[in-house]
């Protein structure tokens, strides 16, 4: 999986499409987004409701509902639910944790427990830590102006740093804190088995890994999209 991971960030860094110098134009900094909730998808299929696809625009802060609102969602989209059964079956065919055991009655445990994760891992982060405090959820992209390897260095970085509701950079609490939380929760609903401390270490380091990656896509998807569907980028 990491080798594909790989090979696959090695190709993009070579094509033209990812070192292109800055635009000749730019985007107006006094332009505003209509909505700071985008409804995009990235191939049509997978939510992007937290990205700030242009970075030359000057967006105002979310408020407290709308983080609320980004939370609801992110969380309950019909992708989640996919994502969610797809990884139950996985843990399912290995046995893995959480170790509900095998049968459809277990299944359904690890698809509620997958569901739960999401759920609470959202809500500390995206909706009462980020409000608390005034932290942004969204992803703010670094844009085509840049080259590939420094924007993917800023993807994976963005998984400690966060921007405040005022702009500033600083480190990811309500992230952070928000994915310990979730986990720390799951505790409740995990079977004993899975809740030793060397499961939750390895949960927390597998949350961190797939959010730094969850980023990659967020970053180059108008580039790619603009390059290969002909959409031209907002």
């Amino acid at each position: 999986m990491m080798q594909c991971v790989l090979a696959t960030l090695l190709l993009l860094s070579a094509c033209p499409l990812f070192s292109q110098s800055a635009p000749d134009k730019v985007a107006d900094a006094s332009e505003q987004a209509p909505s700071p909730l985008t409804k995009d998808r990235i191939f049509g299929v997978i939510p992007n409701y937290q990205t700030v696809s242009n970075p030359q625009k000057n967006v105002a802060p979310l408020s407290v509902k709308q983080k609320f609102g980004l939370f609801v969602k992110e969380t309950f989209d019909p992708f989640v639910a996919v994502s969610a059964a797809a990884g139950a079956a996985l843990s399912q065919a290995d046995n893995d944790h959480p170790k509900y055991g095998q049968g459809s009655g277990p299944y359904a445990e690890r698809f509620g427990a997958a569901v739960a994760d999401v759920t609470t891992q959202n809500f500390f982060s995206d909706a009462v830590l980020a409000s608390l405090l005034h932290e942004d959820p969204r992803y703010f992209r670094r844009g085509p102006e840049y080259r590939f390897w420094p924007r993917l260095g800023y993807a994976l970085s963005r998984v400690v740093v966060t921007r405040t509701d005022a702009g500033k950079a600083r480190f990811n609490n309500s992230g952070i804190f928000g994915m310990a939380m979730g986990i720390a929760l799951s505790n409740a609903y995990y079977p004993n088995s899975s809740v030793s401390g060397n499961v939750v270490v390895v949960r927390l380091g597998t949350s961190l890994v797939s959010s730094a990656l969850s980023n990659i896509l967020p970053e180059f998807w108008p580039d790619i999209r603009q390059k290969f569907f002909h959409h031209k980028q907002p």
